[in-house]
């Protein structure tokens, strides 16, 4: 399928062969452009799309290739790839899924700008891939916020499992921030003068968006590790009060052992072996060490 800007909007072409034509692009599959004659010209291969891990623009003898691999927003979904080069006022995108199709409808939707051409035609198509990102990273930190009132309410399980899940999915869209980034650097040294020298100045803006969402990522990164610590401390603490009351209780039981160790010794000049009162006096005498303990840690506010 072939498009085109004319008269400053974005015009569809059809499936006709219009890659001779200035200011076009074209979205194929990957066998639609195995068997285009487009392809059999200028001879570029194409990356497996199983292959394709990253966002990075490359320069060719005469074009760039730009492979795209865009992380779900949603668990369980694959993530979506597709590659494209770039001509002398010409960009071929390769999808074998309707991802850019999707979004190439969205912006024949919208009200175009004055003066558009096919460089703020790209701005657009990469201002369209950020779409939301801001109120997903906002989700994200609420998943965060609530796994940390959890732990402060020492209602979690599986605190590691589910952490270990949000610090995977921080990592990954920090890279893909991090690779569109790049990808515009190389789309603003221009070396090639694919794009017009008046329309590449809007590529830095979107540059600026993508570090700062890559800002904001890295932000989240920071407090998933605070949450973390939290729950480490959380588990330092609880550790803490359960040795504290091994030991008031081994402090406690202490002089009992030692009052039964003194009166276990069976000598035969110990006078309360032989008195009538001396296991009653034993008792008392334990009872009134236990309750001395008691208040003595009480008073000390240790329990």
């Amino acid at each position: 399928m072939y498009y085109g800007i004319e008269n400053e909007q974005i015009v569809m072409y059809g499936d006709d062969q219009y890659f001779d034509k200035e200011n076009v692009f074209s979205v194929m599959t990957t066998s639609e452009w195995i068997k285009s004659p487009d392809n059999h010209k200028i001879r570029l291969n194409l990356q497996k799309p199983e292959n394709i891990r990253f966002c990075k623009l490359e320069r060719y003898s005469g074009h760039l290739l730009g492979t795209f691999h865009i992380p779900s927003k949603k668990y369980g979904q694959s993530s979506n790839v597709f590659q494209l080069f770039i001509f002398d006022n010409k960009i071929i995108f390769i999808d074998d899924s309707n991802f850019v199709l999707k979004h190439i409808n969205k912006l024949i939707s919208l009200k175009n700008r004055k003066s558009y051409t096919l460089e703020l035609f790209f701005y657009d198509f990469f201002v369209l891939l950020l779409e939301g990102e801001t109120v997903y990273l906002e989700n994200l930190e609420k998943r965060i916020s609530k796994l940390e009132e959890r732990v402060l309410k020492r209602e979690v399980k599986n605190f590691n499992f589910h952490m270990l899940e949000i610090k995977k999915e921080i990592s990954k869209i920090y890279r893909y921030y991090s690779q569109l980034s790049d990808m515009c650097d190389t789309l603003i040294e221009n070396e090639e003068d694919f794009f017009g020298k008046d329309d590449v100045v809007t590529f830095p803006v979107f540059s600026s968006r993508a570090q700062r969402l890559r800002s904001e990522a890295q932000a989240m990164r920071d407090y998933a590790m605070q949450v973390q610590e939290v729950y480490q401390s959380e588990i330092s603490i609880r550790q803490n009060d359960v040795m504290k009351v091994l030991t008031i209780v081994t402090t406690i039981f202490l002089p009992l052992s030692l009052i039964a160790a003194w009166y276990g010794m069976n000598f035969t000049k110990m006078p309360e072996l032989t008195w009538k009162y001396g296991y009653l006096f034993v008792i008392i005498l334990s009872v009134a060490v236990l309750g001395l303990c008691i208040w003595i840690f009480k008073k000390k506010k240790m329990f």
